[in-house]
């Protein structure tokens, strides 16, 4: 996703029943409906991304934002 450019999340995937990452992506805001857009990324490939949800910025490992399915913002 490019940075800056933002998205509507769609949902967010669990790998296993009960999925604790999973759960703590969406109790962090990362619900469906929910706009989020890539703020930068660290220096070693970049890695951590920071990921901004609202007004909230989150540092998350690509693992865990792979998680996140995302659809391009809709102009209104």
């Amino acid at each position: 996703m490019p940075r800056r450019k933002p998205a509507i999340v769609d949902t967010v995937v669990e790998k296993q029943p009960n999925d604790p990452i999973a759960r703590r992506l969406r109790e962090l805001g990362f619900v469906e409906g929910e706009q989020v857009s890539v703020v930068a990324g660290g220096p070693l490939g970049a890695e951590p991304l920071l990921v901004q949800v609202g007004f909230t910025r989150f540092a998350l490992r690509r693992s865990e934002a792979a998680r996140i399915v995302l659809k391009p913002e809709v102009a209104a």
